[in-house]
């Protein structure tokens, strides 16, 4: 190879990488019972939202599947995601809503465990919180651990530390952390914290943001608090979440994923994979389903 060869080479693009979507939500207030979010208020949102509508805008940007994230807090609506996952393997599994530390906690669990596409369960900042008020909290995140599942965590920056914590009390609980690095993103000690913890994962989404009424898609803008990210946690525990169609309010979805890529692909061809699908498969233990991941996502 010439040097001229060589450096052509370096300064082509990457080929594209697959892409899992580890973040989508999907609903539809035309139910007879409606559904408990969004509000009618949120008039971007409340809207009927399924995989084709996704699929339309995440397809062209090499997206070959999703974990769908389950916001609704109705058991049912538990059953009602599974279903359309059980309809088109474009979606590899769900992340359920299970409330822990509720008597109904072991016997919902079993139920939807049953299904090999039920991949684990989202908790928000006051279920981590109150692991330390109570054993049940604890325990059901045990049994969650012990069924193979994962647990995605949706916290202020403020409660990261208790994270950690319940690591500790449950170390082989996989868990990924949702929307960072944020607005105000954590403190270095924090990350360094959560880092130390191997079973930790966090979901690189919702980047984007607003100064003075307009959407800043300008690397430069992120790119300390992206670094702070890869300094701890490294290529092996970032994944790659859109927060679609939440994302739409204010982007699109060229821009979401747009920005990262720029910031992945100039971590090389294996830094960038890991971040767009590998590492969401370790985390979530999704299977491809059926071949649809046709860019060669591995068995």
């Amino acid at each position: 190879m010439t040097r001229r060869t060589l450096l052509a080479a370096l300064a082509a693009p990457l080929p594209p990488v697959c892409v899992v979507d580890t973040h989508t939500h999907f609903y539809d207030p035309s139910r007879p019972q409606g559904v408990p979010w969004p509000s009618k208020s949120e008039t971007t949102l409340y809207r009927t939202v399924l995989p084709a509508d996704f699929k339309k805008v995440a397809e062209p940007h090499g997206v070959k599947g999703t974990v769908v994230i389950e916001a609704s807090a109705w058991v049912e609506d538990n059953q009602w995601v599974l279903d359309l996952a059980a309809r088109d393997p474009f979606l590899l599994g769900v992340v359920g809503h299970l409330d822990a530390g509720k008597p109904e906690f072991a016997r919902n669990l079993a139920r939807f465990h049953r299904n090999p596409l039920f991949l684990g369960i989202r908790a928000g900042g006051a279920a981590i919180t109150e692991a330390w008020n109570g054993a049940a909290y604890v325990e059901d995140y045990r049994r969650l651990a012990d069924a193979g599942l994962e647990l995605d965590v949706l916290v202020a920056a403020a409660s990261l530390p208790d994270v950690a914590r319940l690591s500790d009390r449950v170390p082989n609980l996989r868990i990924v952390i949702n929307h960072l690095p944020g607005a105000t993103p954590p403190a270095a000690s924090v990350l360094k914290e959560l880092a130390a913890r191997s079973a930790i994962f966090v979901k690189v989404s919702a980047v984007l943001r607003r100064i003075d009424g307009r959407v800043v898609e300008d690397l430069g803008l992120y790119r300390d608090s992206l670094d702070a990210l890869w300094g701890s946690f490294g290529e092996d525990r970032l994944i790659y979440g859109s927060d679609w169609p939440v994302s739409a309010r204010f982007a699109s979805y060229a821009s979401v994923i747009g920005l990262v890529r720029r910031y992945f692909e100039g971590k090389g061809r294996e830094a960038c994979e890991k971040y767009f699908w590998r590492n969401s498969r370790t985390a979530y233990r999704w299977r491809d389903r059926e071949g649809r991941a046709a860019c060669t996502l591995e068995k």
